[in-house]
């Protein structure tokens, strides 16, 4: 019998960063890995992720490498650079999900997916600021909701307040599970997993081997790498993110936010009226 495969696709959430182990990032996927067969067993695990991924790298490049390894377990988690560009897209965004979703499943892979909280309540941006943000994180999980139900995936939700509020969870970037982190993604994986009769190995531990970073250690990380970090991924979203504040403070003082909200709710629905539509024969 060969060994279950596991690979997974995504960000640098995946690829592990914020759970360094002897300089490298080790992360949930790995450590969810380990503990998917008994040790006699043995588990094939390639990590495919690549940090600042968006949905069109995980299709284009990430893709064809995971479907050309046959596995049996694929995650797919990306999304969160997509929002962080001035190309944000949800009906396209939606449209490469369900082809990288449709091609796994096409080829018997059991899909993991995540939905996962805005980037802008994680840094503490000023309101005007994080909504749009939150807006379009909103969108993607939305997305992903649906498509995780048409697909069948294992679906781990991971934008609840407690989870995003609890700072023992986060790496000093704030924007990285630390340690601790990890290990509870790879832990409710697990859960999830076996109560589908498809994880047969330990469960990974809770415990983290390191602390948790200190309030100064994220001030200082904020302070110096920080700044740095928010530069580099947000040089083209910057002058439309101000502008979309700007418009956010407009519709604030006229009372009529709602209609950014009800935009962006009509936005997914006709996403994913699209991708049906597509799915439909041509009438004779």
């Amino acid at each position: 019998m060969k060994p279950l495969s596991f690979v997974a696709l995504g960000d640098s959430l995946t690829e592990g960063v914020g759970d360094p182990v002897e300089q490298a990032w080790r992360g949930w996927a790995a450590l969810l890995a380990a503990g998917l067969a008994p040790p006699e067993a043995g588990v094939g695990f390639h990590n495919l992720a690549v940090s600042g991924s968006q949905t069109g790298d995980v299709l284009e490049r990430q893709l064809p490498a995971a479907l050309e390894l046959r596995p049996d377990l694929v995650s797919v988690i990306v999304g969160v650079n997509d929002t962080l560009r001035c190309t944000f897209d949800i009906r396209a965004v939606a449209a490469r999900l369900d082809e990288i979703y449709g091609a796994c499943a096409q080829q018997g892979a059991q899909l993991l997916t995540a939905c996962l909280p805005d980037p802008g309540a994680m840094l503490g941006l000023p309101g005007a600021l994080a909504r749009p943000l939150a807006r379009r994180q909103r969108a993607v999980n939305a997305v992903v909701h649906a498509l995780s139900e048409r697909y069948g995936a294992t679906h781990l939700h991971l934008a609840q307040d407690e989870w995003v509020a609890d700072r023992t969870l986060w790496s000093a970037d704030r924007l990285h599970p630390g340690e601790r982190g990890h290990r509870l993604v790879a832990a409710r994986f697990h859960a999830l997993l076996a109560a589908r009769g498809l994880a047969a190995g330990s469960p990974p531990s809770c415990e983290p081997q390191l602390p948790s970073p200190t309030r100064s250690a994220s001030l200082l990380w904020l302070a110096t790498a920080g700044t740095g970090w928010v530069a580099r991924r947000c040089t083209d979203l910057l002058p439309q993110l101000l502008t979309l504040a700007a418009d956010e403070v407009r519709h604030q003082v006229r009372g009529s936010s709602a209609r950014l909200d009800l935009s962006a709710t009509h936005a997914v629905t006709a996403a994913l009226a699209a991708l049906t539509a597509a799915e439909q024969p041509e009438a004779a």
